[in-house]
């Protein structure tokens, strides 16, 4: 019996017992495996995944519903990946379809290597802006840090949610109510008492991900970054839109190296909701 097209198998939904299979799927593709993060992305979100008859996945991708879950304002998509072997045959195509035609007419957004960007503007998906990745040891300046910083507590929750949804412009709860068991670290920014900014460092393999990075200020968010170092002990990485060009220059000054460039895109909208000057950093470029 032939064997059947992969870009004709069926489509289902991932769960947490997928974990293994979709670190595989991404180390197959020459992605580190981050299953910690496949875990969050899968419990805070809602996977896809094409299974393999000779063991494992075809293909996977992540969705990351905002607002009301029945009616979400926004949607992300991340984690697209196509094994190297089932390449060039339709399978992602086929996959962001069947995940565009589920969501229906909700604004999207989504990350985009230069790989993948010629099959989202093929999609409806329009480049809104840019990420920079930046990787390395953080190295202290030396002064003392221009505004307060300290590791959140569980009293601090309610006011993160609501500088959190004021600043990205849609509820975010699902996503941050996680980041205390996601994170191994994750700091407010405080002036005369109030949270003026939050940041969370997640860990990979051999590095802090430093996300959300959501700041009052540029030097807000330069306390934060510094705060979350100091803390660490491991290289940090973070992706950051490149408006905020003061922050990306004085990161590369204490030790962090460019790694490359992101597209930001979008479909049904023209721009992010929220308020960007506030908004440094995603959680993950996964979601936002």
């Amino acid at each position: 019996m032939p064997t059947a097209s992969p870009a004709a198998l069926p489509i289902r939904r991932l769960t947490l017992r997928d974990l293994t299979a979709c670190a595989d799927l991404s180390e197959n593709r020459g992605w580190p495996r981050e299953e910690h993060k496949w875990g969050f992305l899968l419990t805070s979100g809602t996977g896809y995944g094409i299974d393999d008859p000779d063991g494992g996945l075809v293909s996977a991708c992540v969705v990351t519903r905002y607002g009301p879950q029945e009616r979400p304002d926004l949607c992300a998509i991340g984690m697209v990946l196509v094994a190297e072997r089932h390449a060039r045959q339709g399978v992602g195509r086929r996959m962001m379809r069947h995940v565009l035609a589920e969501l229906g007419p909700v604004p999207l957004t989504l990350h985009a290597t230069r790989y993948g960007r010629p099959l989202y503007e093929e999609l409806g998906f329009k480049v809104i802006g840019q990420a920079e990745m930046i990787r390395g040891r953080f190295t202290p300046d030396g002064t003392a840090p221009a505004v307060a910083t300290r590791p959140a507590t569980a009293e601090d929750l309610s006011a993160i949610l609501r500088l959190d949804e004021e600043v990205v412009g849609t509820d975010r709860t699902p996503v941050v109510t996680r980041l205390p068991a996601f994170a191994d670290l994750l700091h407010v920014a405080e002036e005369h008492g109030r949270i003026i900014g939050y940041a969370a460092a997640w860990p990979t393999a051999d590095t802090h991900v430093v996300g959300p990075l959501i700041a009052q200020d540029t030097r807000t968010a330069k306390a934060l970054v510094a705060s979350l170092a100091t803390r660490s002990g491991r290289p940090l990485r973070t992706d950051v839109d490149v408006r905020h060009e003061e922050l990306l220059t004085w990161a590369k000054a204490r030790g962090l190296q460019s790694v490359g460039l992101n597209a930001v895109m979008s479909c049904g909208i023209t721009e992010l909701p929220g308020d960007w000057r506030r908004r440094f950093a995603p959680v993950t470029v996964a979601a936002i």
